[in-house]
């Protein structure tokens, strides 16, 4: 007997004792996902692989079911003392995996979700949507001017940090599980990929500025910013080196623009910026260059 879940990106079903993930895209994400558990190291809590293969041109990948719920869907209910646990948990698992150098026969990750390129020419597909982006109607010209400008100012760091070890490459509350005492899970790992490791910090902290446009649609409603006001602090205190590397906030900012730059261009703003949803990638984009983004709160 199979029961669907909710699910921001793939299809996902669940046994008794199995969850099955169907990926309808034709990019084999699942299929290197499975090729990469093996080397993931056990403090990661990574479900044991059952099996994973193709099917008509679709890939899938069975594994044992850990006990717990999405993180994302338990928090607004947990406690302050449980929330504490579960960064801290978080900490452990993060340091064990930004410790892992990738795999020498791991394919490259299609498509992530930041445009950003190689490290001799980190910015290239960056500056080329940025480009792109300043076509665009209802985008003002200055603006993207404006985060070219930061970007390459900025370059240097991105050349200097480290790109050997692993990363989630979608590092949030939706991806772990919590069993009701502790995170259970690290769970989709299509977009692992060596990177330096704040790259995660990035995906983390506009989770948490954000945490409502990152999980499923059946309790969007339940999910509120103010729920994550703490997450950052706390992860801090237990991972400090994540936070302290040098030039970590200036690649931060880049980390975000890729982020964003390539949701203006799938999703075009269809008026100018003051018209705009207050959520839209354009918004947030116009933000950071005014530097009041989520990476400019005090604290």
């Amino acid at each position: 007997a199979l029961e669907r879940a909710s699910s921001v990106t793939n299809e996902v079903w669940l046994s008794a004792e199995h969850a099955i993930r169907v990926n309808r895209r034709l990019d084999h994400r699942l299929f290197r996902e499975a090729q990469l558990a093996r080397d993931l190291p056990d403090a990661v809590r990574y479900p044991p692989v059952v099996a994973f293969g193709s099917v008509s041109g679709l890939d899938f990948l069975l594994s044992r079911r850990q006990p717990g719920a999405p993180l994302a869907r338990c928090w607004p209910t947990m406690s302050v003392s449980d929330r504490r646990t579960a960064i801290r948990e978080l900490a452990h698992m993060l340091r064990a995996l930004h410790a892992t150098l990738a795999p020498i026969d791991l394919p490259v990750a299609k498509d992530p979700p930041q445009a950003l390129g190689s490290e001799f020419e980190p910015l290239r597909p960056l500056t080329t949507m940025l480009e792109r982006m300043a076509e665009l109607p209802h985008v003002e010209r200055s603006l993207a001017s404006s985060l070219l400008t930061m970007a390459r100012a900025n370059e240097s760091q991105l050349r200097r940090a480290d790109a050997q070890h692993m990363i989630h490459g979608d590092l949030s509350f939706e991806n772990l599980l919590w069993d009701g005492h502790h995170v259970s899970s690290m769970l989709d790992f299509e977009w692992a990929r060596p990177a330096p490791p704040d790259l995660d910090l990035d995906v983390l902290l506009r989770f948490c500025a954000y945490p409502f446009l990152h999980v499923a649609a059946d309790y969007q409603a339940a999910t509120h910013a103010a729920d994550y006001t703490e997450v950052p602090c706390w992860l801090q205190e237990d991972y400090p080196e994540l936070f302290d590397a040098p030039g970590t906030q200036d690649r931060l900012r880049i980390y975000a623009m890729a982020f964003d730059v390539r949701l203006v261009l799938a999703d075009p703003p269809a008026a100018s910026l003051t018209r705009l949803d207050v959520h839209h990638p354009l918004r947030r984009l116009a933000a950071l260059a005014a530097r009041t983004s989520h990476l400019d709160t005090p604290g």
